[in-house]
């Protein structure tokens, strides 16, 4: 539980206007503004987007809708009047704006233009996920999670389920997903409705036709997944059929179909089981791009950038060539180019992709961009946020040069320590060339304990980025430095990279670790090489208990969170199958017990030794609490000194405000216990906001 004066001594700090640099803190982290998803006017004059901000004393976040007048130079973000507590809104061909805001406790439509007072424009009934317009002004489509029988999304004269008890019955896979348990026969569903006179007309139209599946995709789907033709027609979808194999599946696929559910879907990438996804049709409608992977069961292939011809149906792969995983598809204005984001070596830069020719140009530099639009005028605005600050809004000229257009969190950013960041490379496993980074204060010469960061996925990244659970930043303020590897099988160095942790969870990732680390720590006199904590999420909570058993002896402690202790029990107690067969060879746990047990910590628990403190959470579905209970009684029965953190109300994540707070109280705690008090810096004047110092 946390104490109300740790919160209390953590805000006065917050609030305090100080003369002089500070350590960040947790609270810091949690009372920063968060930027949501930008939008723009089609005459480029104005950004939207929303701003979240903690509620302590609720204990979640509230949004307000933000205006930015993009034509002026130095505007500030204004609230809009009226729509206050708006959120996730767009603008229309008209240049109104559409956003959804809660009556009562259910979300509504409400549509306003910029001068006048938002008017509602639905009448929902039952939640709604999300919404999305046609370009040309005349549909819209809500998803919603309803049942199949209903024809509408407001289910009209559907009976009434018998409530006998509480009991969950089922009679296939999926049961659960991430962090929610599956209700038989209700789906994440599409619904479109003409506008008409600034409204919704009718109740809404099903336009799934007989296919069965989540549209959006669960669980992390949204409106990227759906696109209209400019004349607002045709909505284009992607969807994975549910079946008996669901769970088993990575094979979305992208369907066409009429805007009104006059005809049923077509299935345009049948023929392909892997996954297609990513539909967006370009300005003149003659061009459907996608991403598709071509490995089916297998969530991190690589995603080529694929050219449909509405007209002919023939298709070509744009970056085929191209050794990188496309992210995120914009198209120009002029049709000419397509803008991607996409991981290249701890950075997520912007790139041009010319659509005649295949060729790609990188338009920005360090920093992890999101959220791109392109602008009439030729330039681009882009979110972008780092290791050293969240998400701002920037511009990114015709000519390449780029403009701060925000600076939401400038005032407490500016009381921060100043830092320096310092990316390097070395001879890894395979003689791979392997990368990482070191995060340090600036304003100290002293020695510094060091918190090792092991990133989750596996096929991900500790890049040059901003996170507000797992925060590089917030990692190094009790007076040490962070460093992380971006082993084999993360992403941003080609596909060959990220395949080589197949079959090999606890081989090459350990051995660039152990070779990571060593070099940091020769190449910086500043570190304390035996000094040292692990620390490691997800895939990183795993390896934690990985080298609980199979690099016992080069650590003071240890933190893992959320990892595998057991790859017997994972395999059959996880949500999603594919995954966990995947990584393992492709076959499950009965049919191929020698690859899971491999890898399998359990099976090295005689040689634990580290003081470990164990967080988990009683929602998480993707690895279940009961994997962190049995790896804390290993600790426990072997008497190593542990600790363990249970959350009853997270997930895979700990997003609570306080939980996170409290996450980092156990965790630093834990630090200070086994590695000292860390360096003490120096009094320094406010670090100014911005890139950090590198090295």
């Amino acid at each position: 539980m946390i104490q109300p004066k740790l919160l209390a001594t953590a805000a006065a700090a917050l609030a305090a206007s100080s003369a002089h640099a500070r350590p960040m803190t947790a609270i810091d982290l949690q009372s920063m503004h968060r930027m949501g998803s930008p939008e723009v006017s089609p005459d480029g004059r104005y950004a939207v987007f929303t701003l979240s901000t903690t509620d302590w004393d609720k204990n979640k976040r509230f949004n307000t809708l933000e205006l930015l007048d993009l034509t002026r130079p130095g505007a500030q973000p204004v609230p809009i009047a009226g729509a206050e507590k708006g959120h996730d809104a767009v603008f229309a061909s008209d240049g109104s704006l559409w956003f959804l805001m809660p009556v009562g406790d259910q979300d509504q439509l409400f549509r306003m233009t910029v001068s006048r007072k938002p008017v509602q424009v639905s009448s929902f009934k039952g939640d709604i996920g999300g919404f999305k317009l046609s370009p040309s002004g005349t549909e819209a489509v809500v998803w919603a999670d309803r049942d199949l029988r209903c024809r509408d999304l407001n289910c009209a004269g559907l009976p009434k389920k018998a409530e006998i008890g509480s009991g969950r019955t089922f009679e296939q896979l999926f049961i659960r997903h991430w962090n929610i348990w599956e209700e038989p026969g209700v789906r994440s569903r599409l619904f479109t409705y003409p506008i008409a006179g600034g409204k919704l007309a009718g109740a809404g139209v099903s336009i799934e036709g007989n296919l069965v599946g989540d549209a959006p995709s669960k669980p992390f789907g949204g409106g990227e997944e759906i696109s209209f033709s400019p004349d607002g027609r045709t909505v284009y979808f992607a969807l994975r059929e549910a079946g008996r194999t669901e769970e088993l599946s990575t094979n979305l696929d992208i369907f066409a179909t009429p805007a009104d559910g006059s005809a049923p879907p077509i299935d345009l990438t049948a023929p392909n089981r892997a996954t297609d996804t990513l539909p967006t049709v370009s300005p003149d409608g003659r061009t459907l791009a996608y991403v598709a992977m071509k490995r089916p069961g297998y969530e991190s292939d690589r995603q080529v950038l694929m050219l449909r011809d509405l007209v002919s149906g023939d298709v070509r792969p744009l970056t085929e060539q191209w050794d990188r995983s496309v992210g995120s598809i914009e198209w120009t204005k002029d049709r000419r180019s397509i803008l991607v984001t996409t991981n290249d070596t701890l950075e997520e830069p912007v790139f041009r992709i010319d659509v005649a020719s295949g060729k790609v140009t990188r338009l920005t530099g360090d920093g992890s961009y999101g959220n791109v639009h392109a602008v009439a005028s030729g330039s681009v605005l882009a979110t972008m946020n780092s290791i050293a600050a969240p998400d701002d809004l920037y511009r990114i000229d015709a000519g390449g040069r780029i403009t701060k257009l925000t600076d939401v969190n400038g005032p407490l950013l500016a009381q921060l320590d100043p830092i320096t960041f310092t990316k390097f490379s070395f001879t890894g496993a395979n003689h791979d060339r392997v990368w990482g980074w070191t995060l340090k204060p600036s304003n100290t010469a002293a020695k510094l304990p060091i918190s090792f960061l092991v990133h989750g996925g596996p096929q991900g990244s500790f890049s040059d980025s901003w996170s507000y659970r797992w925060n590089p930043r917030l990692f190094i303020a009790p007076g040490y430095a962070a460093v992380s590897v971006d082993f084999h099988g993360s992403t941003g160095y080609g596909q060959a990279f990220t395949d080589a942790i197949h079959q090999n969870w606890g081989g090459w990732p350990l051995e660039d670790l152990q070779k990571g680390l060593a070099y940091a720590t020769a190449h910086d006199p500043q570190l304390e090489a035996e000094n040292v904590c692990a620390l490691g999420g997800s895939y990183g909570g795993y390896m934690m208990n990985w080298i609980e058993g199979n690099w016992p002896d080069r650590f003071k402690c240890i933190v893992q969170h959320d990892g595998v202790f057991d790859a017997r029990a994972m395999a059959y107690e996880t949500d999603e199958l594919w995954f966990d067969e995947w990584e393992h060879g492709g076959h499950p746990y009965y049919e191929a017990p020698q690859e899971f047990e491999r890898w399998n910590p359990v099976n090295f628990v005689t040689n634990w030794r580290t003081p470990q403190l164990v967080v988990t959470s009683e929602n998480d579905f993707r690895i279940p609490y009961t994997q962190g209970i049995a790896a804390f009684t290993a600790l426990q029965r072997r008497n190593i000194p542990s600790r363990l953190l249970i959350f009853p109300d997270e997930t895979h994540w700990v997003l609570k405000p306080r939980n996170s707070v409290q996450w980092y109280d156990e965790v630093f705690g834990w630090e200070r216990q086994w590695l000292g008090q860390g360096a003490s810096v120096e009094s320094a004047p406010p670090a100014p906001a911005g890139r950090p110092e590198r090295g």
